[in-house]
């Protein structure tokens, strides 16, 4: 197992389990004295999946990795589907 320091995982790209770029780690959410969740700084292109935001908070149960990379479960990521039904679902 390799530990990280916390400053040694800020600035990581982020990519899904997918192989899709996702961001940058700009924070972390500590609670009590375990990481609890990240801040992810959005790549232009992944901005539209999640509404046009600048960054998510990832729960860190999401996270799949990191070493080199940060390396998040796309089941922490809302699909273009859902997005699709809850559209649909408002102009009802």
């Amino acid at each position: 197992m390799i530990i990280k320091k916390m400053t040694e995982v800020m600035g990581l790209k982020v990519y899904t389990t997918g192989g899709d770029y996702f961001g940058e780690v700009e924070e972390a959410n500590i609670l009590g004295n375990k990481v609890d969740g990240w801040k992810i700084k959005v790549a232009g292109g992944m901005s539209g999946l999640i509404s046009g935001a600048r960054g998510v908070i990832v729960p860190h149960r999401f996270v799949s990795a990191i070493n080199e990379v940060f390396l998040i479960n796309r089941a922490a990521l809302p699909s273009r589907t859902e997005e699709f039904a809850e559209v649909s679902e408002e102009a009802m």
